[in-house]
């Protein structure tokens, strides 16, 4: 099975959230076709958590773990470093409150 470009499941994923009515925007852009997508959870309460998406090999799936916590400057640091590794990485900011990013709804998957 083919992957989706990231471009479109980016624009996709924003689309749920917004009919959710959860902010959400882009502030790092990678490569169109296959970028990799970092989530950061502004919950903003100067706290931030960082989701990547990873293999489970015992359910032979793609899952979204926690890459990364902690204040929002400690945060910025970690995805400046992994933007400095990465030119094609995308990064998309989700601002909740409550903690919903939407990432554990079917559909969202990226194959």
């Amino acid at each position: 099975m083919s992957r989706l470009r990231t471009d479109f499941w980016v624009g996709a994923y924003l689309n749920r959230l917004g009919t959710a009515g959860i902010p959400a925007f882009v502030t790092a852009r990678g490569n169109s076709e296959a970028g990799s997508v970092l989530v950061r959870l502004n919950t903003l309460d100067g706290q931030s958590r960082v989701y990547q998406k990873s293999f489970d090999l015992l359910h032979d799936r793609e899952v979204w773990d926690l890459m990364g916590e902690g204040e929002d400057a400690d945060v910025d640091g970690m995805l400046q470093r992994q933007m400095s590794r990465d030119r094609d990485l995308w990064i998309i900011e989700v601002e909740d409150r409550e903690g919903r990013t939407l990432l554990d709804e079917a559909g969202l998957e990226r194959h």
